[in-house]
């Protein structure tokens, strides 16, 4: 038996994922505390807790901090929901003609079902 691409529905998102959650989830996936992570980050723990609940914006150089002590990129806490248009490699061999026509309609095919 096979199976088709139309054989399935694309997957939806179900949850967004706010920068608060983002942060929440993350220290909670590496078993930190906000006082540890308060240690780490040298940012102080009712501002990570103000973060958290949303009664204080992360911004961009609290991110850095929190990414760097919690060892992962900034942009996944700042930006938790972002998702990618097109592949920058795409971009670049599109624009210097360097792409195989099978990969053009596969692209095609992508940017019309969306």
């Amino acid at each position: 038996m096979t199976t088709k691409r139309d054989d399935y529905v694309d997957e939806r998102q179900h949850a967004r994922l706010t920068p608060a959650k983002s942060l929440r989830v993350v220290r909670e996936l590496q078993g930190l505390s906000q006082a540890e992570l308060a240690k780490l980050s040298g940012i102080p723990q009712p501002t990570i807790s103000a973060i958290e609940n949303d009664h204080k914006g992360l911004g961009i150089e609290r991110a850095k901090q929190l990414a760097r002590a919690l060892k992962v990129h900034p942009a996944v806490l700042a930006f938790p929901g972002w998702e990618p248009r097109a592949n920058v490699v795409d971009l670049l061999e599109a624009a210097h003609g360097t792409r195989s026509r099978a990969k053009t309609a596969r692209l095609a095919k992508v940017k019309k079902s969306r």
